[in-house]
């Protein structure tokens, strides 16, 4: 018994070495049963339609909420987190209305392929070392990486359901590793949120029923990256400039006043993705669009949903000289993007103008989406 415990106990050293190593913040770890209480939150977020078309949610809910019916196997749950809190206030650029807001997390290279190769060495350093077998996973696979953080102790969830760090604040990315060597759990950490709502207030588009739960179906993020069709006509003016994500909820919490900037050589960060100005962003056809975006999670959205929230910014704009790009997209491939360029187009140029361009494109258009685009354009410009 006192090998298997001194064995156990430097296996855990290992794995924090080679955490710190790998240019991870944080690593801790829980067991595959200490999430009891996730299952039915998660059954209760389907239930109420709030996971809007992300339909793989519905469809993993046994595995997403039991990690062990996910891998029987597993024993052991390792997270790691890393940092990657900016060293600016992310809504700063909500006020340059020429210019798109990205979230911080995708102005740096996926994090997917920044962290998941550090995850399968330090898994292989674990399998060395302790034998038996191990999973990596980095958000692609039906595991909830938020309550396990909170079960490990790396922080808890905030009434915006991010995790939220006391060294961190709201700003970290997590993997976790699935390992069948049996390793001591640390101590989960507890809700510091108190009678705070700031993140809640935050929210634009009032996705926060009541604290801890989201209705994704309203959130920006969702809205912008997820959903793949218009965006409903009730959030476009609320969205602003956002034309991927949204960090409102996230830089609202007052425990980032707690939190380092993270490392720009660490996470890749690319600069000309802070403030990028819309009149570049709204040219981009669908080479130009992949080459931009290469090493970006933004290009796994494509080239039209990414077009088509450029609009709905520059429709926010107040900027007629974006007038005449936004016009070209009126002849746009893609039907997406037509209709919202019809959206756009009826904030940015005089009645007559838009009444003379709806005759044509009505003449044209095949598309009943499009075409009742220009319809409720006119409506709205009639009583206007």
């Amino acid at each position: 018994m006192r090998t298997s415990i001194s064995k156990n106990e430097n296996l855990r050293a290992l794995i924090d070495r080679e955490a710190k190593r790998a240019g991870f913040d944080a690593v801790a770890v829980t067991t595959p049963d200490a999430i009891p209480l996730a299952p039915a939150r998660l059954a209760a977020f389907v239930a109420d339609g709030f996971h809007g078309s992300m339909d793989w949610i519905a469809e993993t809910l046994k595995r997403r909420g039991e990690p062990a019916a996910l891998w029987p196997e597993v024993r052991s749950i390792v997270v790691l987190a890393m940092n990657y809190g900016p060293d600016h206030d992310p809504r700063a650029v909500l006020a340059r209305r020429d210019c798109g807001a990205i979230s911080v997390y995708a102005q740096n290279r996926d994090y997917h392929e920044v962290m998941k190769g550090r995850l399968k060495e330090i898994a292989g350093k674990i399998v060395a070392r302790a034998g038996g077998d191990v999973k990596v996973f980095v958000d692609t696979a039906p595991v909830m990486e938020k309550p396990l953080a909170e079960a490990a102790g790396l922080g808890w969830q905030g009434k915006h359901t991010n995790l939220v760090s006391r060294e961190h604040g709201s700003w970290l990315f997590l993997g976790t590793i699935f390992t069948t060597a049996a390793l001591a759990p640390d101590t989960a950490e507890e809700d510091h949120c108190g009678s705070c709502r700031a993140c809640l207030d935050a929210c634009p588009t009032d996705a926060f029923p009541a604290p801890y739960r989201l209705d994704a179906r309203r959130c920006i993020s969702y809205l912008t990256i997820e959903n793949k069709g218009p965006i409903p006509h009730e959030f476009r003016e609320r969205i602003g400039n956002r034309i991927y994500g949204c960090d409102d909820c996230l830089a609202a919490c007052p425990w980032n006043k707690f939190a380092r900037a993270a490392s720009e050589a660490k996470l890749v960060a690319r600069a000309d993705l802070r403030e990028p100005p819309l009149a570049e962003l709204l040219s981009l056809d669908d080479a130009a669009f992949r080459a931009f975006f290469t090493g970006s999670p933004i290009k796994r959205i494509g080239r039209d949903r990414f077009v088509r929230n450029v609009l709905i910014a520059a429709g926010n704009s107040g900027d007629s000289s974006l007038g005449n790009a936004v016009r070209a997209l009126l002849d746009d491939a893609s039907p997406l993007v037509r209709g919202v360029a019809v959206w756009a187009l009826s904030r940015l140029v005089p009645n007559r103008e838009l009444a003379k361009c709806a005759v044509a494109g009505l003449k044209t258009e095949a598309d009943e989406t499009v075409r009742n685009e220009w319809r409720l354009a006119l409506a709205i410009e009639a009583h206007a």
